[in-house]
């Protein structure tokens, strides 16, 4: 099944009809911690205005470039606290082409930003999500944690609500729809709830969440206000239905008067309802196609298909440990060393991120990367073979580039929110590419019957995937490839919206 343009269109329209029947009188506000505008110092001194980066810019796409709305975001650079002392404390009209939106930035003091961000959020925060809580990964809750709760993660939380009601006493009487995304900023909903009751508010998670036995590992009074902050929704979003379940069983646990409906996915808490829902995250497909289509990605394509062999590997990803990339390695490692007939005709192009290379958790898995590639490429390599290339660069266009090039797209995360690579490579592959697919994966569940799907820790496994992958008929390779396009344009971003809104619906008073 292909999406055509008149389909798209149709999406797109109910869409923007959905839009101005739930936002009736009401105007929406989305609140992130990376936000759609990002302003750069020139080397003239002059501000540069740029689309943000991140998942949520790239998720929120449609929505921006279809209806005008004000998004909350962190001054994240230089240039963001320049543009926003300019603006004197009022939002900023995009100035990006396509951007319909003007954008409150917050900001905060570095000081309480590095407590908030590198010490709450990253690592803390995002490893217990990850269920990556384990040696050599647990942190002691110790004073600096406290301190990182008290001095940077609530302010923050604090300043970004304060933004929220900024652009809301800016919208006039009606109580505005608010949209907040992901683990930075679970404390809002409750702090908006408290200033503006009448306010329609989902919380969308990015990210895993995990059982109520990892989320013993915080301190009681740091998980509950996490909980009780999110039980202030009207509509808490996640990625899976695993990670509903988990959320609802935290509630029942930690939350006390807390009515949970596992049937019905809801919670009553004093005499407000919380619906909670899984609402996997998508792409832009027809985006993704033109990028891969630009002259700039047909320029790497050219660069790219002489470093293929007769059947090439590809993983995209950032360089974070729960992407398993060193796992990733060994197990084609082992899969050269048990078939020897592969040598010289498999190539494995890996083109990673550095990631908060900061942190020192991430340091040491970006030099456990590096060792795992050094091994591989002694034991097997020659003068005119390297099982294994690697490029490290955040170059997106490139990456889609080689996507179109993979016999094989390895996606074996041990813990991941959606993994948007998992959509993104089979929608503009041109070789019938094979996808192979982690359990763990937030994708997996929308995609499971057309991939080959492994345990991210098993090695074992994960070769003889890859082995399976690399010798399947050309048939079977077409099918499978045919029915990833048609479940990922079937649920594509505009449906994604869609749902969510369908969901707030019923909350907003007309």
């Amino acid at each position: 099944m292909m999406t055509t343009p008149s389909l798209a269109s149709q999406r797109s329209s109910r869409l923007l009809e959905l839009l101005s029947a739930v936002l009736h009188q009401r105007r929406l506000i989305v609140v992130s911690n990376r936000g759609p505008l990002e302003y750069h110092m020139g080397p003239d001194g002059r501000m540069e205005p740029r689309r943000g980066s991140g998942a949520v810019v790239t998720a929120l796409s449609p929505l921006v470039r279809a209806y005008p709305f004000s998004w909350v975001a962190s001054a994240m650079g230089e240039g963001d606290r320049k543009a926003a002392e300019d603006a004197a404390g009022q939002h900023i009209a995009s100035p990006v082409p396509g951007q319909q939106v003007v954008v409150r930035f917050v900001v905060t003091p570095r000081r309480v930003y590095h407590k908030f961000y590198n010490i709450f959020c990253n690592p803390l925060l995002w490893f217990l999500q990850h269920y990556m809580w384990s040696a050599p990964y647990t942190p002691n809750v110790d004073a600096t944690v406290y301190d990182a709760w008290e001095g940077g993660y609530v302010p923050v939380n604090r300043a970004f609500a304060d933004g929220v009601l900024a652009e809301a006493r800016d919208m006039g009487q009606q109580a505005p729809v608010v949209i907040v995304h992901d683990y930075h900023l679970y404390l809002v909903p409750a702090m908006v709830r408290q200033e503006v009751p009448e306010a329609v508010i989902l919380h969308y998670v990015h990210i895993p969440w995990p059982s109520a036995r990892m989320w013993q590992l915080l301190p009681t009074t740091l998980r509950a206000a996490i909980f009780q902050g999110l039980c202030a929704c009207d509509v808490v979003g996640f990625q899976s239905q695993w990670d509903v379940f988990n959320f609802l069983d935290g509630v029942r646990a930690f939350v006390p008067g807390a009515q949970v409906d596992f049937n019905g996915r809801a919670i009553e808490l004093q005499g407000r309802r919380t619906v909670v829902r899984a609402y996997p995250l998508a792409i832009d497909v027809a985006e993704v196609r033109r990028i891969a289509e630009s002259p700039r990605a047909q320029e790497y394509t050219k660069k790219l298909a002489p470093l293929c062999a007769e059947k090439t590997i590809v993983r995209v990803d950032r360089a974070e440990p729960n992407k398993n990339i060193v796992r990733g390695f060994k197990a084609y490692h082992l899969m050269l060393e048990r078939r020897p007939e592969l040598r010289g005709k498999v190539k494995f192009l890996a083109f990673l991120v550095e990631s908060r290379t900061h942190i020192k958790q991430y340091e040491r898995y970006l030099e456990e990367i590096n060792e795992a590639v050094r091994a591989l490429n002694q034991a097997f390599g020659s003068e005119g073979w390297q099982p294994v290339q690697v490029f490290y660069e955040n170059n997106y266009t490139q990456a889609v580039a080689a996507m179109r090039l993979y016999d094989v797209l390895l996606i074996n995360p041990v813990s991941d929110g959606m993994n948007l690579v998992a959509k993104e490579g089979p929608v503009v592959n041109k070789r019938n590419g094979v996808l192979v697919l982690s359990e763990t994966a937030g994708a997996y569940d929308q995609l499971r019957d057309a991939a080959l799907c492994t345990s991210p820790a098993d090695l074992e496994g994960t070769a003889e995937a890859l082995y399976r992958a690399l010798t399947m008929s050309e048939d079977e390779r077409a099918a499978r490839a045919s029915r990833l396009v048609e479940a990922i344009e079937r649920e594509d971003s505009l449906d994604w919206l869609h749902r969510q809104l369908q969901d707030l619906g019923p909350f907003v008073k007309v």
